[in-house]
């Protein structure tokens, strides 16, 4: 029973401690979002590969000027409503 009291208090207290991390890296530092992607259906015997992506500094570049495709557009779209 205790062991279960003072498991709880340990996840709570890494929750709080992140969300905490996220508010002072924002304040700080540069806007940032964090996403979870799943593999797409039908790419499971790509499992690795999918994997690898996450250190890919290629795959983040291509995603960082997808990001800024998106922004532009939003902007220009909020310019042709006003």
């Amino acid at each position: 029973m205790v062991k279960k009291w003072l498991e709880s208090r340990k996840r709570k207290s890494e929750v709080e401690y992140d969300e905490t991390k996220r508010e002072f890296e924002m304040a700080i530092g540069k806007p940032f979002i964090t996403i979870k992607v799943e593999i797409p259906t039908g790419f499971k015997n790509l499992r690795s590969q999918f994997l690898s992506l996450e250190k890919d500094d290629q795959f983040h570049e291509e995603v960082r000027d997808l990001v800024k495709k998106r922004l532009i557009l939003e902007k220009r779209r909020r310019k042709s409503k006003i």
